[in-house]
């Protein structure tokens, strides 16, 4: 597939955003220090790896993410806590080209060290991204996709206001078998809907 059949059209280009409690910024190489340390925890990519990422391949994420951003004009934001800038995870947006049946598409996706978790960052990062896919970006749609049995990530997308569309199976890789995932979705409309009873978008 090429970039324009694995992706829908974008109306901006995403750029750097600051949350109540996250630095929500591009990749780069110079990440690779403290993201490592974020990925050698095992629990960070227990779903769908269930170990943790040597320094090779967290810079070989690192690498992807760059070229994500060039190829689409969006991508993934490295997280930092805005309090002492520490590298905590990551939050953003993605076009998932590990499951083709449902593209052209982009999913949010997270992943936070566990030393973070239970304080609303993915959540907090999540609505940060669906904010901006849905005004500077100009898109329809967009998906989340989490493990089934990844029930923090499932009660985020719950959180967020997306709806469970159906169960998929994503391919196995060179690195994994096939994974058991739940397709959620929302449509700008109903984010934008939502955010406005909130008071936090005008318009």
């Amino acid at each position: 597939m090429s970039e324009g059949e694995v992706a829908p059209p974008v109306f901006g280009s995403l750029g750097d955003v600051k949350t109540a409690r996250l630095d929500l910024r591009r990749f780069y190489t110079s990440d690779v220090d403290g993201l490592s340390a974020v990925f050698a925890e095992k629990e960070v990519w227990e779903f769908p790896f269930g170990r943790a990422f040597s320094r090779a391949e967290t810079q070989a994420f690192i690498d992807r993410q760059i070229r994500h951003w060039v190829l689409y004009s969006f991508g993934l934001w490295v997280v930092r806590q805005e309090s002492n800038g520490r590298i905590v995870g990551y939050v953003g947006l993605s076009v998932p080209t590990f499951l083709p049946e449902i593209l052209p598409a982009v999913e949010v996706g997270w992943r936070f060290s566990p030393s973070v978790w239970g304080l609303g960052y993915a959540s907090e990062g999540a609505t940060a991204a669906l904010d901006e896919a849905f005004t500077t970006l100009g898109l329809d749609s967009v998906c989340s996709i989490p493990e089934t049995l990844n029930r923090r990530s499932v009660r985020v997308a719950d959180r967020l206001g997306m709806t469970m569309v159906r169960r998929v199976n994503v391919p196995a890789n060179e690195q994994r078998g096939v994974v058991r995932c739940l397709l959620y979705e929302i449509n700008r409309e109903a984010w934008l809907r939502g955010r406005r009873k909130l008071g936090t978008l005008g318009g």
